[in-house]
């Protein structure tokens, strides 16, 4: 245990991120005496190289994209050309900007920033090294691994940070190249699609199965794929990369096996982006007597405890979907377990969204989860392009769709795929949170002419009686 020789605390968080950040700053709240350790930027992966910087070149370059789309609306663009260097600082002044606002958090909570990696060493100690190679044994009575994930290499595909690059090399790119394989078509790879697509980068898409994003329903997926079709993105399904080749003319040849022959395509950079990988290797979970599975994952109950006395873990070294805002919910729960207070970690209503064009916003299970259980369900579903607000905002791609239980009404999931599907799954996660019924929604008076309609006349079609759409 802790000796009177070492600074020590009620509660350490280990990881800044979504998840750590926000344990810690509840932890002080509760009258814990807290630290958080972490080697980076405050905020974790999310804050500096990944959420919030995606965002923010997602809608760069989406205004860019808008402006050169913009003569069919009567908007005639001038000289209109892309600075990679300017958005890339615009960016960072964003990123910077937040990520100052939690060390005020911090110092206004009471919560003590330690700056170094840190290394469980035993019951109640952790060793923390500093930039500078200096150590210090840091004592606690509660910890919360909160160490978040990170991307997954290949074989064949050493990253090198220049050619061949993981999700944070994309997002710092200052030249943009002429062509781009992006290997993985989830989330990650089809979010950067999008944002290299629209700033005029020929981007190809390696996807190992039959269809992109099979995490959601197929034709929740299809208006994606469609779009980015449109951009000129090429699109390589059940394909397999095999490695790369530097060449003498400075660019990249990829192996690929599509249906089994062989190919090739040259570029200029490849981003790997198959997804990410807990961050539980060799931060010292044995020296209190935990084991990660062989994902990387460390288990937990529904109070986030390990097995290990005193130890909590959150985010994404725990089970279930690696999300910020599972992350920051799991640091509520698992501050509210260290302070002794009654709580449990519930996901039934945990959104997933993904940022591409349209982007897409679910809650609950897929469609085809849900059929598969040969529950009785009632479906209504509406397009955005019957939609009035839509139409006015160019933006008519895509669906709403509400699954409710047939025999008491009760909304079991939500699909959207469309514009603003982000902001528009809120009030879709509290009607699953609450237990809300299809009528429910119904009954509730939307504003018009809003995106949000498009959820009230799906209820509306669950019902059997469509306002603005005919009977199926």
């Amino acid at each position: 245990m802790a000796t009177d020789s070492m600074r020590t605390f009620d509660a350490v968080v280990l990881g800044s991120g979504p998840g750590g950040y926000v344990c810690a700053i509840r932890l002080a709240q509760y009258g814990l005496k807290t630290a958080c350790i972490d080697k980076g930027a405050l905020g974790g992966v999310c804050l500096n190289v990944g959420c919030i910087p995606s965002k923010a070149l997602i809608h760069a370059s989406k205004v860019y994209k808008k402006a050169k789309d913009g003569a069919g609306m009567g908007v005639i663009a001038g000289d209109l050309h892309v600075d990679m260097a300017a958005m890339q600082a615009w960016k960072t002044g964003i990123t910077q900007k937040l990520s100052g606002g939690i060390g005020g958090l911090f110092k206004g909570n009471g919560v003590t920033h330690i700056a170094g990696t840190g290394k469980l060493a035993g019951p109640g100690k952790l060793i923390v090294t500093g930039a500078d190679g200096k150590t210090e044994t840091i004592g606690y009575g509660k910890l919360v691994i909160a160490t978040g994930s990170s991307p997954i290499a290949i074989p064949g595909f050493a990253f090198d940070g220049a050619q061949i690059i993981d999700s944070t090399g994309a997002l710092a790119i200052s030249t943009l190249p002429k062509a781009m394989a992006v290997i993985g078509g989830g989330v990650i790879g089809l979010e950067l699609t999008d944002v290299y697509a629209r700033l005029g980068v020929q981007v190809t898409v390696i996807e190992a199965a039959d269809r992109i994003l099979a995490m959601f329903d197929a034709d929740v997926a299809r208006p994606v794929y469609q779009k980015q079709i449109k951009l000129g993105v090429k699109h390589l399904q059940g394909a397999k990369a095999l490695g790369a080749t530097k060449l003498a003319n400075g660019r990249v040849r990829v192996e690929v096996e599509v249906g089994g022959k062989p190919d090739a395509l040259e570029v200029d950079v490849v981003l790997v982006a198959v997804g990410r990988r807990p961050n539980t290797r060799d931060i010292g979970l044995e020296t209190v007597g935990l084991t990660a599975d062989a994902r990387g994952v460390i288990a937990t109950d529904n109070q986030l405890r390990t097995t290990a006395a005193n130890v909590w873990a959150i985010g994404d070294v725990t089970q279930g979907p690696m999300l910020a805002h599972k992350a920051s919910r799991d640091g509520e729960v698992a501050a509210e377990s260290v302070a002794g207070k009654k709580t449990a970690l519930d996901i039934i209503a945990m959104p997933n969204v993904v940022y591409t064009d349209p982007e897409i916003a679910t809650v609950g299970p897929t469609l085809a989860e849900l059929q598969a259980t040969g529950k009785p369900l009632k479906i209504g579903k509406f397009s955005f392009g019957a939609l009035g607000r839509a139409m006015t905002a160019n933006a008519t791609d895509g669906f709403v769709r509400l699954v409710s239980d047939a025999q008491t009404d009760t909304i079991l999931a939500v699909q959207i795929v469309g514009a603003e599907a982000s902001e528009l799954i809120a009030s879709a996660a509290l009607a699953l949170e609450m237990g809300a019924t299809t009528e429910d929604v119904a009954l509730t008076v939307h504003a018009h002419p809003t995106m949000a309609e498009a959820l009230l006349e799906a209820a509306h079609g669950a019902m059997g009686h469509p306002l603005h759409a005919l009977k199926p």
